[in-house]
């Protein structure tokens, strides 16, 4: 699914232009783009968890030449389904 088939079925699903889906579907992204890079938790019941967890540097190797390369620290965004997310991927 990509967010133009959000955007669709939003449209159809309450009944408003798809112009106005595609402002509410943007303003969804841009608020947990901001919480996301305050490091807030984003806990979506039903669906599941989205956390900004630090990340240790490391090695890493060019796949090309072989030359060992120092991965810096940084962060991530890591996912955690919410059980009923869960429970529908097992059945």
């Amino acid at each position: 699914m990509i967010k133009a088939d959000l955007v669709d079925i939003i449209a159809r699903e309450v009944g408003v232009t798809k112009v106005k889906a595609e402002l509410a579907v943007e303003s969804i992204i841009h608020a947990l783009k901001e919480s996301l890079a305050r490091g807030d938790r984003i806990e979506l019941r039903g669906f599941g968890v989205f956390e900004v967890k630090p990340r240790k540097r490391g090695v890493g190797r060019n796949p090309r030449t072989g030359e060992i390369v120092e991965i810096p620290p940084g962060k991530t965004t890591r996912f955690r389904p919410g059980k009923a997310l869960s429970d529908l991927s097992e059945s």
